[in-house]
C-alpha cells in the first residue's frame, strides 16, 4: 500500500536479474523486452511494445534498473541479464492513481515512488530528477526501509516544542510553525497536541518517549549519513 511509504524514507531497493534480450541500441539508451510486464489489451490509446529502454552510465538520465553485462557492452541480439542491484534510495515523492493509471503495461499502477539514487539532493530547478518505481507492480522488487526520519509522527500532527513553539508536520525536512517565522526547527522533546482530532493517551506517550532523547539534527544527521545528500527542507 502507498501509505507505508512517504517523502524522506531511505529504502534499499533490489531485484532478482532475470534472462532477456536487447532489441535495440543507441548511442544513450539499450532497449531489453522487460521479463515481468505484460501489455494491457484494453489501453488503446497507449500501446507498449514489450521494451524498456534503460539509460547507458554515461547518460544524464538514470534508471533504477541495470543490466549484466553493463549497457555499454551490450548490442542488439545479445542476451543479458536486467535487475536492481542492492541500490540505496531515498523517496522524493510518492504519487497516487485512482483509478490505476494507464501506462500501457499490465498491472496498472495505483501509486508511483519517485526515488532519487544516494548521493543525489533534489535540485528545484531540475523538471526531471531521479526516476519512478512501482514497488507492487509486476517486476518483482524487493523492498527495504532502511530509515523513516520522525517516525514517530503522522502527517498532519500538530505538536509543541520544549520552548513551546507549536507546529504541523507534514514531512521530515517540511515543517510550519504557527507562529508565522520562517526559522528554526523543532526543540525536543515533542508533545502531541492534535492527530486527526486530540490524540490518544498512548499516541502522545509514544511522541513524548520517542522524543525525550535526540534532536532535529539528529534525525537530519542520520538522514544525510545513508543517502549522502542534503534534505530538501523548507527548514532543517
Amino acid at each position: 500500500m502507498s501509505d507505508d511509504y512517504r517523502p524522506g524514507d531511505v529504502l534499499m531497493l533490489e531485484c532478482p536479474f532475470a534472462e532477456t534480450a536487447v532489441t535495440g541500441v543507441t548511442p544513450h539508451h539499450v532497449s531489453v523486452r522487460c521479463p515481468w510486464l505484460e501489455v494491457d489489451p484494453r489501453a488503446e490509446s497507449m500501446r507498449w511494445n514489450g521494451r524498456r529502454a534503460l539509460p547507458k552510465r554515461a547518460a544524464l538520465e538514470w534508471d533504477i534498473f541495470r543490466t549484466e553485462p553493463a549497457e555499454t557492452t551490450l548490442k542488439p541480439g545479445d542476451t543479458c541479464l536486467v535487475g536492481i542491484p542492492a541500490t540505496t534510495v531515498h523517496v522524493q515523492a510518492v504519487h497516487h492513481f485512482d483509478p490505476p493509471l494507464v501506462t500501457g503495461m499490465l498491472p496498472r499502477p495505483t501509486f508511483y515512488l519517485e526515488v532519487l539514487r544516494q548521493g543525489e539532493t533534489h535540485d528545484p530547478s531540475l523538471e526531471e530528477q531521479g526516476c519512478t518505481i512501482d514497488p507492487a507492480g509486476g517486476e518483482p522488487v524487493r523492498v527495504e526501509l532502511l530509515f523513516r526520519p520522525y517516525a514517530f509522527l503522522e502527517r498532519g500532527d500538530e505538536v509543541a516544542d520544549r520552548n513551546g513553539r507549536a507546529w504541523r508536520f507534514d514531512a521530515a525536512w517540511d515543517w510550519h510553525p504557527f507562529d508565522g517565522e520562517q526559522s528554526g526547527s523543532p526543540a525536543w522533546p515533542l508533545t502531541l497536541l492534535f492527530r486527526h482530532g486530540e490524540p490518544a493517551p498512548e499516541e502522545a506517550e509514544q511522541v513524548a518517549r520517542a522524543s525525550a532523547v535526540g534532536s532535529h539534527a539528529d534525525e537530519r544527521e542520520r538522514w544525510s549519513e545513508l543517502t549522502r545528500a542534503r534534505p530538501d527542507a523548507r527548514r532543517t
